[in-house]
């Protein structure tokens, strides 16, 4: 992209590391809202921005109770091949037999009806232009809307409106991190972490970060929507050593690029906090938000 940074990548390992707290952490209440919309489509289709690994497909699929359809839409062909096996293993998980008929889709065929899954490699930056709204009747996505841009939610927003799709987007940052117990660099490692959300990530401007919540509710909502919010913490508990390690590390990290001068006092802050993750000493608590936009 032209005098722009790169989208945002994200490590396969990361993301399968985190599905069980993003699992735990996204609220039921609005997926079943969302299902309750969708009642008398006969067979939903879904369309999941930034998929990834499939984590989200995964998760809100069981509250669907009859056949429907996924399209996985990420820029990562090393993350939507992983996407595929993972949704394989999670079937055999649970006995149900998965087939490739004509090598298009990936059929689950789970007691309520087969879930069909396919996937479309696309450069999000562009979209909407880059998405076949036209061919889904709800858009999701799981810890994206963090990372772009007012302008790119603005223009996914009026088309989404011009086919009355709702949207469903979870796990949102909202702002705060505790790491427990405390230490005198977590003020500056915030700030730094705080900076780092909100550079341009790739998506034609600065990032919302913790704005993101806000900014759906207003665009939506500026469109003609009903716009529901419900908390999503991402809850680290003591014995979650590498969840707890890899999250002090990230912070740290991205907390470095900004806070120069205080780089000696962050990377003392990330030894003790991964000595503390590898003892058992260490929890950590994330806020987001999931918000579904309703027309």
């Amino acid at each position: 992209m032209d005098n722009e940074e790169a989208a945002e990548e994200f490590d396969g390992d990361w993301l399968e590391l985190r599905e069980p707290f993003d699992a735990a952490a996204r609220d039921p209440g609005l997926a079943e809202l969302l299902m309750q919309h969708v009642d008398e489509t006969a067979r939903p289709r879904f369309l999941d921005l930034g998929a990834g690994t499939g984590s989200l497909t995964r998760w809100l699929g069981h509250f669907v109770g009859r056949p429907h359809s996924w399209i996985l839409a990420d820029a990562d062909a090393e993350l939507m091949s992983r996407a595929f096996d993972s949704m394989m293993e999670a079937a055999d998980e649970v006995g149900w037999k998965a087939t490739w008929p004509q090598k298009k889709a990936l059929l689950m065929h789970s007691p309520q009806g087969a879930w069909r899954i396919e996937g479309i490699l696309t450069n999000l930056a562009e979209a909407p232009d880059s998405l076949p709204l036209d061919k889904v009747d709800v858009v999701t996505c799981s810890a994206l809307c963090d990372l772009v841009s007012e302008a790119w939610l603005e223009r996914l927003a009026e088309a989404m409106a011009q086919r009355r799709l709702p949207f469903y987007a979870a796990l949102n940052v909202s702002g705060r991190e505790r790491f427990t117990p405390p230490l005198p660099g977590d003020a500056l490692v915030a700030r730094g972490f705080l900076r780092d959300q909100r550079r341009d990530k790739g998506f034609g401007g600065i990032a919302l970060g913790p704005e993101a919540p806000a900014v759906i509710a207003r665009v939506f909502a500026a469109q003609g929507y009903t716009v529901h919010r419900a908390p999503s913490p991402w809850i680290v508990p003591r014995q979650a050593h590498e969840m707890a390690y890899e999250l002090a590390l990230g912070h740290a990290e991205a907390a470095l690029r900004h806070e120069r001068r205080g780089a000696a006092q962050i990377r003392e802050w990330a030894e003790t906090r991964g000595l503390q993750a590898d003892d058992g000493k260490l929890a950590v608590r994330v806020e987001h938000q999931d918000l579904l936009c309703l027309p």
